[in-house]
């Protein structure tokens, strides 16, 4: 039998957890460019683009820390307020955040939101933003800490950048510098992020077949960022979802070192014509090849 467990009470604040001070660019950490070697050389070009990238981190660390307090400030400010209001007013506030900080600091590059028309002009770009304003409107609504501020980068066919802004908690978690996962424990039982109020058959299934326990807890970002903080070991989706609901969070856990793909194990695509993006596994890398082989026994059963 599977069996739930409370996720912990009191999350203690991890040192991979982003600070203001390290949300700084500190160019002395950044080597310097060859005198010998002319403008155009490979080497300043890696340079610049390691530049790029950690500046490209440091901003959806930034935009995904400012939209949460902005989320936490609605909420303290709207006591008795209904809960669909609330959410309503939560999504707008967080969006007109993520977008006007957008289009002042990346005016060239091209947005996806969920609090936004898609404008098809994206599948053009080379740069692409893709961001939930908030992941887990229910929780928020509900006073909970179990949601989350996504904030991710793709460019070129790959995610670059991500940050996952956990505000109920107090921390940001980035793609740069990567968060340390904490080592797991062999003799424990594996221990499966699902959702607290409609966990897909698939999750279930794949947690008995694994003898995983079920830790209960709200968003998608909220379950991934569990994965990386050590306080579950992989967390299995097939209920439905889009790009901007794992974008940040896959971006955080591949830095991490983490296994992400879709439930077959083909890789995540981002930037799509068509944004869905159905079903997701995040794991340790170590039971990786364990967690496929078992959703694809127990798949069969689902299709």
């Amino acid at each position: 039998m599977t069996r739930y467990v409370l996720p912990p009470t009191a999350a203690p604040r991890l040192p991979d957890a982003l600070s203001h001070r390290d949300l700084m660019l500190d160019e002395t950490h950044v080597p310097a460019a060859d005198p010998g070697r002319s403008p155009g050389a490979d080497g300043d070009a890696s340079l610049d683009a390691r530049l790029d990238a950690r500046l490209d981190a440091q901003l959806a660390a930034e935009l995904a820390r400012e939209a949460g307090e902005a989320l936490l400030q609605v909420r303290d400010r709207s006591p008795g307020l209904a809960p669909e209001l609330l959410r309503k007013r939560g999504d707008a506030a967080a969006q007109e955040v993520l977008a006007a900080a957008l289009a002042t600091r990346r005016p060239d590059d091209a947005v996806l939101s969920e609090e936004a028309a898609d404008d098809p002009a994206r599948l053009a770009a080379s740069r692409v933003w893709l961001v939930d304003p908030l992941d887990g409107t229910r929780e928020f609504s509900e006073g909970r800490s179990d949601w989350a501020v996504h904030v991710a980068l793709w460019q070129d066919g790959a995610l670059v950048a991500g940050a996952v802004a956990l505000p109920g908690l107090g921390t940001v978690l980035s793609s740069l510098p990567a968060p340390v996962v904490p080592p797991r424990r062999p003799s424990a039982p594996l221990r499966m992020a699902v959702s607290r109020s409609r966990p897909p058959a698939i999750a279930t299934d794949v947690a008995a077949a694994l003898g995983a326990e079920l830790v209960a807890m709200g968003s998608a970002g909220f379950k991934v960022a569990a994965v990386v903080r050590g306080e579950a070991d992989l967390y299995v989706h097939g209920g439905g979802q889009y790009e901007w609901d794992s974008a940040a969070p896959v971006a955080v856990a591949l830095a991490a070192g983490l296994h992400a793909s879709r439930l077959d194990g083909s890789p995540l695509r981002y930037n799509q014509p068509d944004p869905y993006l159905p079903d997701l596994v995040v794991c340790r890398p170590d039971i990786a090849a364990d967690v496929l082989s078992v959703i694809g026994e127990v798949g069969d059963g689902h299709e």
